[in-house]
């Protein structure tokens, strides 16, 4: 305890913090966002069908992986507090921010075998990947607190997202230049795979390369965490008991309770946007021929990326003159917004416009969400359990997400009708916070 202390708020540590966002959010951008949503839908395209029997059943490729990503976040919401409840009496959550680190760089290079021969065990790797991302993710962000005063955290909370997205973008412009350019990098067709498609595959293990190499960095300087005092009783249990404890401590939090329902609905909306957006414009979008839909898919979340590094910091900005409260409303009201302008979008020039929208609000609701989330905690030093609620919270707002965008999908036959859907999210994440704002104190 000692240790975090005397570090909190030094600018190495604050740094060594906000690396960790450089480190892993290639996941986010490579395997969730860009590559491997065109890669997938690649294969099926290629196979020259649009369903594949699983689990004893016919589905589509679309409502597939929705529900498998849904089924990853059930996972990951059972995961999640049991972590907490171990790391609280260990004293020691960087061992979990290192397990789970390592097991979504594996899961990454696994995905190089993907196949639809090999469905199970590629489905099975895209399932560890999202865990290992996931739960690496909420361990670090319940360091904010931890290392840094409330006035540091909208900043650091900031800069971590905006190094996020720089550390994605250059390797996502390298994937992008082996993918149009294969030959180059000395990939050629070979056992009747194209290039294109091999290029995508080492695409998967230079991103579980990246995320493993550069956490060292984060590792190096974060304390282990601290110990909780007290008899060690029921450890694997715990998790959920301090949950129950966390949720009984909001009946006194009115702030932080309304604040945490806002979140909960909105972030429905965001997660399950970033998850299947690229599903979206790659069976969507007329892009006018294969070879034009995977270089516009991937430009168009570099557009998101590059945007969003200036979003964050001007969401940051904006909290600051006019409250956390009213600047999550203002952005929650373009999503809706975006939400309705998507369902009209036909052309690539359309995405690409869109793509840009999305840019300017995404890196901000998020930064600015767990900022306001830490700034609003009772004085405590347990960050991992209420950080845990947060995040397992936001779990089950994506299993509901995404099951039900794909459930809309399958049903309607158009993952369009699904974007409606998610506006209505939004919409109740502005109503909601209206009630925060009530009784927001100049946050």
């Amino acid at each position: 305890m000692a240790e975090a202390l005397a570090l909190k708020g030094s600018k190495k540590l604050l740094n060594a913090w906000a690396f960790y966002d450089w480190a892993n959010s290639v996941y986010s951008l490579v395997i969730s966002s860009a590559v491997f949503p065109i890669f997938y839908g690649a294969l099926f395209r290629a196979a020259e069908i649009e369903k594949v029997t699983i689990f004893g059943g016919e589905i589509a490729r679309a409502p597939l992986i929705s529900y498998v990503t849904s089924l990853a976040f059930v996972f990951i919401a059972i995961v999640t507090p049991l972590v907490s409840g171990i790391a609280d009496y260990t004293g020691n959550k960087k061992v979990f921010l290192k397990f789970f680190c390592y097991l979504g760089a594996a899961s990454c290079i696994g995905l190089y075998w993907f196949s639809l021969e090999n469905i199970y065990f590629g489905l099975i790797c895209y399932f560890f990947g999202l865990v290992g991302f996931w739960v690496s993710f909420a361990i670090n962000n319940s360091y904010l607190p931890d290392i840094a005063f409330n006035e540091q955290q909208d900043r650091v909370s900031a800069k971590g997202f905006s190094l996020g997205y720089i550390g994605s973008v250059i390797l996502l412009v390298f994937n992008l230049a082996m993918v149009m350019e294969p030959a180059v990098f000395g990939i050629t067709d070979s056992g009747g795979e194209v290039a294109e498609i091999k290029a995508m595959k080492y695409s998967f293990i230079s991103v579980g390369i990246w995320w493993a190499l550069f956490s060292q960095y984060t590792f190096k300087y974060l304390p282990k965490g601290y110990k909780r005092e007290g008899e060690r009783t029921n450890i694997i249990l715990n998790g959920f008991r301090e949950l129950q404890s966390v949720w009984k401590q909001l009946g006194d939090e009115i702030r932080l309770k309304r604040y945490l329902g806002a979140f909960f609905v909105y972030s429905m909306a965001v997660q399950t946007i970033m998850l299947i957006a690229t599903y979206f414009g790659e069976e969507e979008i007329n892009w006018g021929s294969d070879e034009f839909r995977q270089v516009g898919l991937i430009a168009s979340i570099l557009i998101i990326q590059l945007i969003a590094i200036g979003g964050a910091y001007l969401t940051a900005a904006l909290s600051k003159k006019f409250g956390n409260i009213k600047t999550l409303i203002g952005v929650n009201v373009v999503w809706v917004l975006l939400c309705i302008y998507a369902y009209t979008l036909q052309t690539y020039i359309d995405f690409f416009i869109a793509a840009a929208l999305v840019g300017i609000v995404m890196g901000g609701i998020q930064a600015l969400s767990r900022s306001t989330y830490s700034k609003f905690l009772p004085k405590t030093t347990d960050t991992t359990s209420f950080f845990s609620f947060y995040d397992v919270a936001e779990k089950i707002g994506i299993i509901i997400g995404t099951f039900f965008y794909g459930v809309v999908a399958q049903l309607t036959g158009s993952m369009r009708n699904s974007t409606i859907f998610l506006g209505i999210f939004f919409l109740g994440g502005i109503i909601l916070l209206l009630r925060a704002k009530k009784i927001d104190q100049g946050s």
